[in-house]
């Protein structure tokens, strides 16, 4: 029983919404992401480019989940999410979840 249906079986009357932040949709994307490892000044960073068909808000919101789920920090410019450190297996089985089929690029 997950916590949603604890809170139904506690207060049956209260109207529970659809979380509005969940990212978890499918997208729709014909070509993969491409998920690549880069040093910028000696620092480690993930690079995902190849975003098609979704928007920057979009975009900001999968690096925000992104962000949170690993605790690192990171940014989006120019249509790249670009993620703080070498954590691409753990990104791309996240993208996938998600629903975008991602290619790992590089080492």
């Amino acid at each position: 029983m997950n916590l949603q249906d604890q809170l139904k079986n506690l207060f049956p009357e209260h109207n529970f919404k659809a979380s509005t932040n969940d990212v978890k949709q499918k997208i729709f994307q014909e070509d993969p992401l491409v998920c690549k490892y880069e040093k910028r000044k000696g620092k480690p960073i993930t690079i995902i480019e190849g975003f098609t068909n979704v928007n920057e808000n979009k975009q900001k919101e999968i690096a925000k989940k992104l962000k949170r789920m690993l605790s690192v920090g990171g940014s989006v410019k120019s249509g790249k999410i670009i993620i703080q450190g070498d954590n691409r297996d753990a990104i791309m089985n996240e993208l996938k979840k998600i629903g975008f089929n991602v290619k790992r690029v590089g080492g």
